[in-house]
């Protein structure tokens, strides 16, 4: 694997003329993107086009549009593909990709680039790629890790996963959304990654509120506990920047919502079943998000696992 810094990235710009560029998805993760590559675009390059199931969706990334470089919205998918050199996916699931895909295959044509930047499961990942394929196009799988202003300051971790030649010409449009591009193997390989991060981040996130609810209840200063894990081998990304940020404060503010994160934990899951690797600690994190999922619902931040599991230790 190599990893690209952004200030290395942005040196090395694409040869030739701009590519014309398609986005689809403007969710919690997705507008802020779109916002960047709107701010970042070349002198002289095709306006942003940019599509989405919501109108309310589209009017405010165009109210929100740097000036001088307003998104051009595209009715359908087709015109989008006609109009698109290379077309970046910021969808929430493989459904959402499915369904997307089902009506752009019959218009992707010889040369385009399809760059999914969601979380998918893996093997629909290479379904898709070997079905652009057929049609003489490309798809590389690129999600993205990091917060909404992340994605706001062009700072994101990026994976990168498709033959060589693709990732070459996504990476000059990449290294505009991201700090970090980090080059994972062949298409299918970067989600997969994805995947297995957010479970490591998910169980350190679970332990860690679980173990301030148990200090807490023994009498201890959360702070304290705080400060003694981020100096200390429990130290993890939940106790450095959700503990304080966002838990002890009740905010439960962080950026991520708990259902996004339950199907991440599931896109895991699909991968230990594709393995066969009996991963217990999986099943017990699965068990557990699942359990705050349907307590509090998806829509909540990931970080509200810390009132899930006080909700569960009151009488």
């Amino acid at each position: 694997m190599d990893s690209l810094p952004a200030a290395t990235a942005a040196a090395c710009p694409a040869p030739g003329p701009s590519p014309r560029l398609g986005f689809i998805g403007l969710g919690m993760m997705g507008r802020p993107m779109a916002l960047r590559l709107l701010a970042t675009s070349p002198p002289g390059a095709p306006p942003l086009r940019i599509a989405d199931r919501s109108p309310e969706a589209l009017a405010a990334l165009a109210a929100a549009a740097p000036a001088g470089h307003p998104p051009e919205t595209v009715a359908d998918l087709a015109a989008l593909a006609a109009g698109s050199d290379i077309l970046l996916l910021m969808l929430p699931d493989s459904r959402a990709v499915e369904a997307v895909m089902e009506g752009l295959l019959p218009h992707l044509r010889p040369g385009m680039l399809l760059v999914d930047m969601g979380s998918s499961v893996p093997a629909e990942t290479r379904r898709w790629a070997a079905a652009a394929a057929g049609r003489g196009a490309a798809l590389v799988d690129a999600p993205v890790s990091g917060s909404v202003p992340k994605a706001r300051d062009g700072t994101l971790a990026i994976m990168l996963g498709g033959a060589e030649a693709e990732c070459a010409r996504a990476r000059p449009v990449l290294a505009r959304l991201g700090a970090t591009i980090i080059r994972t193997g062949p298409v299918g390989s970067a989600h997969a990654m994805k995947a297995l991060n957010n479970f490591v981040y998910a169980a350190g996130l679970l332990a860690a509120c679980e173990a301030v609810h148990m200090a807490e209840e023994l009498g201890l200063d959360p702070e304290i506990f705080t400060e003694v894990l981020n100096a200390s081998s429990g130290r993890n990304v939940a106790t450095e920047t959700k503990l304080r940020q966002a838990i002890l404060n009740r905010r439960y503010d962080a950026g991520f919502q708990l259902g996004l994160m339950r199907k991440d934990l599931e896109t895991a899951g699909s991968i230990a079943e594709e393995t066969g690797f009996p991963a217990a600690a999986l099943a017990t994190c699965r068990l557990r998000w699942s359990a705050a999922l349907d307590a509090l619902g998806p829509q909540v931040d990931n970080t509200a696992i810390h009132r899930f599991l006080a909700s569960e230790a009151s009488p």
